[in-house]
């Protein structure tokens, strides 16, 4: 960790705790988040209100430890997709993991990383916005250690940037990677080589951009398999494979070849196994971002490690804690948490355990069917015990709407016990 970001850490640390944060014990105002840390209060029995978001310590530290095992067993460099969390403290985290720094996919996300002092950045999408041009612009010239990746995915996206960067006085070229759409009805991206190659030559036209290599995303493959997903991706490397012999790569010191989401990352490790030998050496390059926190849904269903179990195995690390506020009737019930606080965009919720009186216990025959703002709707099956008052834990699907909903998150280890907080900025 370099002094700049020890001292930008620092400074959240001694960031007052008040009415901005949810979830936390009122009686907290005015500590600073080290002061409360300090204190390792129980998350049940510390004076936390409900609804309250927390992180599981061990459970996040296995996630980080397992990914940093798997980059480097398939010899991948990992650059995780931070917008998934946007907090600096978990990029610190995961930059002391092994990565080679974070993905990220606006002008606003990259400056929350510079502010605390991140040397990487691989933005995952094209920038054509003149400000934050200029401002990237000044970033590099200023700090000669500050590495950036940029997508581009047309011509007309290159002329933007070149008109911009040289309004801008820029001195540094912007690396950038042509990138190669998923297939016909994805989402960004070149659609066919021969336009990737017109790209190519827009950017060797210019000195304000120097193309670095090629990148895309797997995820967005319509009606994904791994037979379709395999095949895009050994497009791109033959995509790779054709710039480097057309010459387009002279003076580099590495190739940047980039994949991966949280779905199929398998499928980028294999592939990127088989890469050819090039004119310079390749930087294989991970993006996969949800991991930290993984999730009770969407990726716990479909993470690679589900196709590979000898790999490990991530686990869940958010719970969003809840309480009872009405059982109008033997089969429906309430709690005080909704689409403010939950995840919703994929899966509802899942109802996991109950807390009463200190005891915890699975949540049988419970289940979230709706939510509403402020509340979520059970269902209630009668084999539920459940009253008014009771703690409900619940499992979250989709980390990247999750972290965006909780401003200041505890970590709490399996006891309850509080010993950090992470600040996100959204």
């Amino acid at each position: 960790m370099t002094a700049d970001t020890a001292q930008s850490l620092a400074r959240l640390a001694a960031e007052r705790v008040d009415h901005r944060f949810k979830g936390l014990p009122p009686d907290a105002d005015g500590l600073t988040v080290a002061e409360l840390a300090g204190q390792r209060r129980n998350l049940f029995t510390g004076g936390f209100a409900t609804p309250v978001l927390a992180l599981s310590a061990e459970r996040l530290e296995h996630n980080l430890k397992l990914m940093e095992t798997y980059a480097a067993r398939h010899g991948l460099a990992f650059a995780p997709h931070g917008k998934t969390s946007m907090a600096p403290q978990l990029f610190q985290r995961q930059i002391e993991y092994g990565a080679w720094g974070i993905t990220l996919a606006v002008p606003h996300q990259v400056r929350v990383a510079r502010a605390f002092g991140t040397r990487r950045v691989f933005l995952a999408n094209e920038l054509v916005d003149g400000a934050a041009l200029r401002w990237i612009a000044a970033e590099l010239d200023a700090d000669p250690d500050f590495a950036l990746v940029c997508y581009v995915d047309s011509v007309r996206g290159v002329e933007l940037m070149d008109a911009a960067l040289r309004d801008a006085g820029a001195t540094r070229p912007v690396d950038v990677v042509v990138e190669l759409a998923a297939g016909e009805g994805a989402r960004t991206g070149v659609r066919t080589e021969t336009e990737c190659a017109a790209v190519a030559d827009a950017v060797a036209g210019t000195w304000t951009l120097r193309l670095v290599g090629v990148a895309g995303y797997e995820g967005e493959v319509p009606k994904a398999d791994t037979e379709r997903v395999t095949a895009w991706l050994r497009r791109l490397v033959a995509l790779a494979a054709d710039f480097d012999k057309a010459g387009r790569f002279a003076g580099l010191d590495e190739i940047v070849v980039s994949a991966g989401g949280s779905a199929w990352f398998d499928a980028v490790a294999e592939v990127f196994a088989g890469v050819p030998e090039l004119s310079l050496p390749v930087l294989k390059l991970l993006r996969s971002g949800a991991y930290v926190s993984h999730d009770d849904g969407h990726y716990r269903k479909l993470t690679p490690f589900n196709r590979v179990p000898e790999e490990g195995a991530l686990e869940p690390a958010f719970r969003l804690w809840t309480q009872v506020v009405s059982r109008p009737s033997a089969e429906q019930a309430f709690v005080n948490a909704g689409k403010r606080d939950a995840a919703y965009d994929l899966d509802l919720p899942f109802a996991q355990v109950i807390r009463r009186d200190g005891a915890e216990r699975p949540a049988t025959g419970v289940s979230v069917t709706a939510l509403s703002d402020q509340h979520a709707w059970l269902t209630t099956t009668p084999e539920a015990d459940l009253e008014v008052g009771d703690w409900v834990g619940l499992g979250l699907s989709h980390p990247c709407t999750s972290f965006d909903k909780w401003q200041l998150i505890p970590v709490a280890e399996a006891d309850g016990t509080v010993v950090d907080y992470v600040r996100t900025f959204f």
